[in-house]
């Protein structure tokens, strides 16, 4: 099933994603600190949390998108970033809006077709994003992520919305991608299917402040 998902890619040189003593300063208050990690090609890490611990912001410290208070991150390969926004022009059709991305990242129609059909959009490829469910949208920002060719996934609460069928889509698509070298890092306080995924539990780097205020 994950074969039948996936597209064809090669990540040359392959992918890798670290983190070094990696800190977050959010409004004042130290989110989280000491946050370290390796992934190689292949792998895949599930960042725990109740919500409110950080766990976004450790997804955007990564993709370059906050500033780090203290620490490093290095990273081999493009990144794609899936959160709670749907980054596809409303008015477009699913397809089309899908099709403007692909230009950019050098995919073609039938990326498309199979980014679709992964996450069962395809008979919705020419309905206005806009007139999609909220399950759907997320579904449609999956397609996205997996028409990008990055060789780095960033999944933000990716389960959130989803079916028990649409999470098992997802399961499919996060093994298709790592099965050809990628790396996914998830952010999620529910279970993720990545099946031997390393664990990361954000609140055992909880900033002193915070762990004040717990109390």
């Amino acid at each position: 099933m994950a074969q039948d998902a996936a597209q064809t890619k090669e990540f040359e040189g392959g992918a890798a994603l670290s983190c070094t003593s990696l800190a977050c300063v959010r409004g004042g208050r130290m989110l989280f600190r000491g946050v370290s990690f390796a992934l190689t090609s292949g792998e895949a890490l599930h960042v725990t949390g109740p919500n409110g611990m950080g766990k976004s912001s450790l997804i955007r410290v990564l993709a370059g998108l906050l500033p780090a208070y203290a620490g490093k991150v290095d990273v081999q390969g493009r990144m794609a970033l899936a959160d709670e926004r749907v980054a596809l022009d409303q008015g477009q059709p699913l397809a089309r809006a899908l099709a403007h991305w692909a230009q950019i990242d050098g995919t073609d129609a039938d990326d498309i077709a199979r980014a679709l059909a992964a996450v069962d959009l395809a008979h919705l490829a020419d309905v206005p994003v806009r007139f999609l469910s909220t399950g759907q949208r997320k579904r449609a920002l999956l397609a996205r992520i997996q028409v990008s060719r990055a060789a780095v996934w960033l999944l933000d609460e990716p389960a959130n919305g989803l079916d028990t069928a649409s999470i098992e889509r997802l399961g499919a698509m996060i093994a298709a991608h790592r099965a050809t070298g990628g790396i996914v890092l998830a952010a999620s306080h529910q279970p993720l299917p990545m099946q031997g995924a390393q664990m990361l539990a954000l609140a055992d780097f909880a900033g002193a402040d915070l762990m004040a205020d717990a109390e």
